[in-house]
């Protein structure tokens, strides 16, 4: 089996969005609908009172979406695992209108899981 897993970095973020629960509600439903994604729970948020960071997570039938946000640096850390394949998302555009994001790091890695893949690395190659 293949899973995909997003792992993305976004910058010169609004900072008030940043710390807006309501806002990063919005924008965890956005990113659930663009993936066709199954909440199996309610999402959990903290709301850091120092610095207004806002840490959330979802359950998902799938596996999970989590995001840190750090308004005091304009960054958001957004981590999407799916244990199925999907098509790759428009996180330049989703984060930029929901959050404002200037610049939008996203690194996809393929996870491969699954008895022939752990027997294939047991086995040295040509045995």
């Amino acid at each position: 089996m293949r899973g995909i897993e997003w792992i993305v970095d976004a910058h010169g973020c609004d900072p008030a969005a940043l710390a807006d629960l309501p806002r990063l509600r919005s924008l965890f439903d956005r990113l659930i609908a663009a993936l066709q994604l199954t909440p199996v729970g309610d999402p959990a948020w903290h709301v850091f009172a120092t610095t207004g960071g806002v840490t959330g997570f979802v359950m998902l039938a799938e596996s999970h979406l989590a995001c840190h946000t750090f308004p005091e640096l304009g960054t958001i850390c957004l981590n999407v695992f799916c244990c199925r394949a999907r098509a790759d998302w428009d996180a330049q555009r989703i984060l930029s209108e929901v959050i404002g994001a200037q610049l939008v790091d996203v690194r996809r890695l393929e996870r491969v899981y699954g008895p022939a893949v752990a027997l294939e690395r047991v086995r040295p190659h040509g045995s």
